[in-house]
């Protein structure tokens, strides 16, 4: 295999048709901090990639290749993985045939793939000279030993920030190795008030917890699907029951269909559902809640009739918290039929109906701007301005989510300063009538298919969780316990199980290890701080210039108009594109662990910088800002 040399130019390219550049520009960051030049390929030669089947040349890419003087070629695809495959495999035959490898006496010395798993392997199979392929879960260092690359390489300093990485998935590696964590038994709650009855609250279980110095409760999303719909709610029945008579678990979130979210109770005939499990009346929802006793249930919105849907899951499940995206369930994700403006007026009306009825809001909220490529401090904004929004319309308890490894490239220390510096906002919102309880999770993708690896990322995320307030014994309130086989197929109530027990075990060896002091106490050290308190004071400036422009802006047209005017950057927005323009137009980059705002030419900008440009779509959408803000770029 190749090894690379800081001599060598690495060029990487994938088709224009995959909007997913973080990888590329995560993976490109590894090797400029690395001393090593890297070349990502402009846009001309990305699209010559989307129609190569057929083509007759590549002569973009070819003078691009030849005009870098690149040495090593990586192509990357993230979508299906058979046409990732064709599509490198039709790409490989066209750089035989202009005899640009290197053993044709071209200057391609080596070249890489990069894709889902699956398309990893095939990938190897039909271009079995391929020099390296990258499923996407290594880790810095891994992806050091895949190149050959010597570890002195790396700068001090991102050597210092990533050695918290490192020794959280080593932790992990000793915990999975050693399989003490099936030990772990349940945790009894009984003394709770109102303990697995109907009316019981979460927060009389998050207090009881503290009270008795118990673990967090561990809440986990499950929802079976087969083809046959009675089929598929009889199994969720089933394994609902043995989740509840297991002990393990405090709360079940229903992990219910699109259909289920978007036509409750309407005829399915014809309609496609997708996964998920296909609940589709009241009484469904009561068996749900009658099978999971002792457990608290919890679900999703609904994506239309969103106030109609909340009374409903009040009624016939005694849902223990909602959860609403605001924005998001919309058309803008294509969840739902709704506008944006629309879904957030309904949203507002559910949140109203919430409010009266007194039980908690989680806003599932900021991870979906991550998803379309938003920087760390719109996604800090994006979580404050939902938790003061639900505030101001009478919710009294928030349950503030906190998703972890979005992007998963984020270093751990970018992790922490993310997290505190929400946290730490939200926590300016609290008073006697306002309660903030923490929820952390792992990220939806962070998860690798090896199930061994897996069961470690998930014992190091845990130990991100508890640096999140390191010096709270009684934070977090609540894990959302993201199952290991999430990177490979949904979990069934064994892997629920050993997920939860895993997540006790190692927040609970963790915490052994610091008060021994054989684990460095990396949630206090300066480098967090530091960026905890750049990440609150961009994001503090955000909302104030938010606060001072827009007239109502915790209201539904507030919200929209935060969107709209580009608050918040979502390059890889796919839907309602011209909609939210300034949002999509607006570029990011992956830099120090973290995602950043940056101009045309890649250079990062402050959010000083990008005021004037948000004040000037705010006075087009007939918004007049009181004072002038920002630079004028």
């Amino acid at each position: 295999m190749y090894k690379v040399s800081q001599n060598d130019v690495i060029g990487l390219i994938k088709p224009a048709i995959d909007a997913h550049t973080l990888g590329i520009l995560a993976f490109a960051q590894i090797l400029r901090d690395c001393g090593i030049r890297v070349e990502i390929a402009d846009e001309d030669a990305s699209k010559e990639l989307d129609a190569l089947v057929g083509r007759p040349s590549i002569e973009r890419l070819v003078r691009w290749v030849r005009a870098k003087g690149i040495d090593v070629l990586g192509f990357s695809y993230r979508l299906d993985p058979d046409r990732g495959v064709e599509l490198f495999a039709q790409l490989v035959e066209h750089l035989k045939s202009a005899k640009m490898l290197a053993k044709d006496g071209g200057p391609i010395k080596a070249l890489w793939f990069a894709g889902l798993p699956p398309a990893c392997k095939k990938a190897k199979q039909r271009v079995p000279f391929v020099d390296a392929v990258f499923h996407g879960d290594e880790t810095y260092q891994e992806i050091l030993e895949i190149l050959g690359l010597p570890t002195h390489l790396v700068p001090q300093q991102a050597s210092a920030e990533l050695a918290y990485d490192k020794a959280r998935l080593e932790f992990g590696i000793e915990i999975v190795k050693n399989r003490a964590y099936l030990d772990v038994a349940p945790v009894d709650r009984s003394g709770s008030p109102g303990f697995g009855t109907w009316g019981e609250r979460v927060i009389d279980r998050v207090l009881h917890g503290i009270a008795h110095n118990l673990p967090p409760l561990m809440r986990a999303h499950v929802g079976p699907y087969a083809e046959d719909r009675s089929q598929a709610v009889a199994l969720f029945l089933d394994w609902t029951s043995r989740l509840a008579k297991s002990g393990l678990l405090d709360v079940l979130s229903i992990g219910s269909s699109q259909l289920t979210q978007s036509h409750f109770g309407e005829d399915w005939t014809g309609l496609s559902n997708g996964g998920g499990v296909p609940i589709n009346s009241p009484e469904e929802y009561r068996r749900v809640w009658q099978a999971a006793r002792p457990m608290l249930v919890r679900t999703y919105a609904g994506t239309k009739r969103v106030p109609d849907m909340a009374k409903m899951h009040e009624q016939s499940l005694d849902i223990c918290w909602h959860a609403l995206s605001l924005w998001w369930f919309s058309k803008l994700d294509g969840r739902g039929d709704n506008s944006v403006l629309e879904n957030l007026v309904e949203h507002f009306e559910a949140l109203r109906h919430i409010a009266s009825s007194g039980k908690p809001m989680e806003p599932n909220v900021p991870h979906h701007f991550a998803f379309r490529g938003c920087d760390d401090v719109g996604y800090i904004v994006s979580g404050y301005v939902a938790a003061k929004a639900a505030k101001l319309q009478g919710i009294r308890t928030l349950i503030l989510q906190t998703m972890l490894n979005t992007p998963k490239y984020t270093w751990g220390i970018q992790d922490l300063a993310k997290a505190r510096a929400l946290r730490m906002l939200v926590r300016e919102l609290e008073g006697p009538d306002f309660a903030v309880i923490l929820q952390p999770r792992g990220g939806l993708d962070y998860f690798s298919p090896d199930m061994e690896k897996a069961r470690a990322q998930l014992a190091a995320v845990t130990m991100l969780m508890d640096d999140i307030e390191p010096d709270d014994p009684t934070s977090p309130q609540i894990i959302h316990v993201v199952s290991y086989s999430e990177g490979v197929r949904l979990a069934d109530p064994d892997v629920v199980q050993e997920s939860v027990r895993i997540t006790r075990y190692a927040l609970s060896e963790y915490r052994r290890l610091k008060r021994k002091g054989d684990m460095p106490e990396y949630g206090k050290h300066s480098m967090v701080e530091a960026r905890t308190r750049h990440l609150y004071e961009e994001a503090r400036r955000m909302i104030k210039f938010i606060e001072a422009t827009i007239p109502e802006p915790y209201s539904p047209r507030g919200l929209y108009a935060m969107m709209k005017a580009g608050v918040f950057p979502l390059p890889w927005l796919s839907a309602c594109r011209d909609e939210f323009d300034a949002a999509v137009s607006q570029p990011v980059q992956f830099m120090h662990g973290g995602v950043q705002t940056v101009d045309k030419d890649g250079k990062p900008l402050a959010v000083s910088q990008r005021l004037f440009g948000i004040a000037r779509n705010l006075e087009r959408m007939g918004f007049a800002p009181q004072e002038e803000y920002g630079e004028k770029n």
